[in-house]
């Protein structure tokens, strides 16, 4: 993707559709799977990356990425296209969104290659993460949902439990409908510090009461 070769629109209007998904045009020029070496181009690549990655875990509902299980992909492998992002590149897309974007972030504990059960901690420390939280709506963005949620259905001072927020017949149709549990817990501790719900009972059977 050189910036003296104009690339094709990002425009989704004439957009390849991948199963369900539609890829931009541009997820099969060629050039796209290779990262540039001119800043400036690099930059609007990554950026590019970024907002595939966040539009199709959308879609798919996909809150946690793993990079094994998804390098080979339509997301990262263009199989008609006999092309695909090397996993260095993909890890390099991912932390441009940790740093510039704050819309991914290497889940503690997710796996990753490299140390194996004998490892030291330093290396064990370095070892690359797998599993990376997709945030395509932050937490904030989440809390302001079920909160407003709560307003419109009246559900304050009510005691719900977790699983009922996400899986019950209640919230069906929602967008936070079987929202990831640990995504809702972030979201509720979100809630909890504005004052705006109470979280107790044990890990595998908490509540929550809305104010």
């Amino acid at each position: 993707m050189p910036s003296s070769t104009p690339g094709p629109s990002t425009n989704t209007s004439t957009a390849v559709s991948t199963g369900q998904f539609s890829f931009p045009p541009i997820h099969s020029y060629p050039p796209f799977y290779s990262l540039q070496v001119n800043t400036s181009t690099l930059q609007s690549q990554l950026s590019t990356w970024s907002t595939i990655i966040r539009d199709y875990c959308r879609h798919q509902r996909l809150f946690r990425l793993s990079l094994s299980d998804q390098l080979d992909s339509a997301l990262f492998y263009n199989r008609p296209l006999g092309k695909r992002l090397k996993e260095d590149d993909a890890r390099r897309v991912l932390d441009f969104m940790r740093e510039k974007q704050a819309s991914a972030e290497p889940i503690a504990g997710g796996g990753g290659r490299g140390g194996g059960g004998g490892a030291t901690a330093a290396a064990a420390a370095k070892r690359k993460a797998d599993v990376w939280w997709i945030w395509w709506r932050k937490v904030d963005e989440w809390a302001g949902i079920i909160e407003a949620w709560v307003e419109e259905v009246g559900q304050k001072n009510t005691v719900l439990t977790l699983y009922e927020l996400t899986q019950g017949d209640l919230t069906r149709g929602t967008e936070f409908h079987e929202l990831d549990q640990e995504v809702l817990q972030k979201a509720l501790a979100v809630l909890v510090k504005r004052g705006k719900a109470q979280v107790f009972g044990s890990e595998d059977r908490l509540g929550v009461k809305f104010f």
